[in-house]
């Protein structure tokens, strides 16, 4: 994965809430004109998982709330969004994209690094058949969610898209890189 986080990442400069930060592994990947990342992640052990990269990195980190369909953050208050593999999980990916726009300064960027619904017929069937088990496996996860219509159905232009597949059973391994405004 360590090529499409650079691909999602890269550019990247300023103030950055990201939703879904996780154990933090986007961190390695934000270049240095990252002065601050406002992270989005209940508590628990993810939380915990984190504290190493955090410790590693010249970035700062502060934590901004639990849930990012509701985010107690200013208006207009970071230059970019970041969120990646976590609208495949969040029940309310809208509202979730709804709330990045708001605290998304204007002209501010939204990147975003998922996987999700094939192009591939055969390959999208499989990821209907497999999405009942994925959400119990995998903490709510979905295979079928689409990033690029979530994303322009809340008011987000598309400027760079990257799809694909990557190695592996194909209902897991086609990703979505992509940056909007």
């Amino acid at each position: 994965m360590r090529k499409w986080r650079r691909r999602c990442l890269g550019g990247l400069s300023g103030s950055i809430v990201e939703i879904g930060f996780g154990s933090g592994r986007n961190l390695p990947f934000y270049p240095s004109e990252v002065t601050k990342v406002t992270a989005v992640e209940p508590p628990g052990m993810m939380r915990e998982m984190a504290s190493e990269r955090i410790a590693a990195t010249t970035i700062s980190v502060e934590w901004g709330g639990l849930d990012g369909q509701h985010l107690d953050l200013n208006d207009a208050s970071f230059d970019a969004a970041v969120v990646t593999f976590s609208l495949c999980t969040i029940p309310d990916a809208e509202g979730a994209l709804r709330e990045l726009r708001r605290v998304v300064r204007p002209g501010g960027e939204l990147r975003v690094l998922e996987h999700g619904s094939a192009p591939d017929e055969s390959v999208r069937k499989w990821q209907h058949r497999f999405n009942g088990i994925e959400q119990v496996l995998a903490g709510g996860c979905q295979l079928t969610k689409d990033p690029v219509k979530l994303v322009r159905d809340t008011g987000w232009k598309v400027t760079s898209l990257v799809q694909g597949y990557e190695p592996g059973p194909k209902p897991w391994a086609y990703f979505t890189c992509l940056h909007a405004v």
